[in-house]
């Protein structure tokens, strides 16, 4: 059983409401031992927008990257440009050796070959996260377009 942490976007109502499907999904599923999702933590100690909630917030969220065995991260692009904080958390992760699972559930456009490259799996729905076996680790990659 694995240890994940979700990143995410959770800004509008259709991010919150993938985010929380993926929450269930990750709750569901029994490979899963644990997951972060950073949505959960609000450094509530420190005024939200300030330079201290900043720092908490960051060090919280980089903390459980540490910690997590795996990193599943859902790349909602907006246009052609992803969450700059789920960039910055799947780059963290690659280059700390943890595998990336992205989810890529809108049907159109193209993945950053900085995502599509290094990623250890790509899946389409948050039902895939629900079934996926983190025991095994199964890869599959993206086939689509890259930029």
């Amino acid at each position: 059983m694995k240890n994940v942490y979700l990143a995410g976007p959770f800004f509008d109502a259709e991010q919150i409401e993938r985010i929380e499907r993926m929450e269930q999904a990750l709750t569901n599923n029994p490979t899963v031992a644990s997951f972060f999702s950073p949505r959960s933590e609000t450094c509530a100690e420190f005024e939200m927008g300030t330079r201290e909630w900043a720092a908490a917030t960051f060090k919280v969220d980089r903390d459980h990257i540490d910690q997590a065995d795996v990193v599943v991260a859902v790349i909602d692009y907006v246009d052609d440009f992803v969450d700059p904080g789920t960039a910055w958390e799947i780059g963290y992760a690659n280059a700390n050796q943890k595998p990336v699972i992205l989810l890529k559930e809108k049907p159109n456009g193209s993945v950053n070959l900085m995502m599509a490259i290094p990623a250890h799996a790509v899946l389409l729905h948050v039902s895939d996260v629900a079934q996926y076996d983190f025991d095994e680790m199964p890869t599959s990659e993206w086939t689509g377009d890259m930029f």
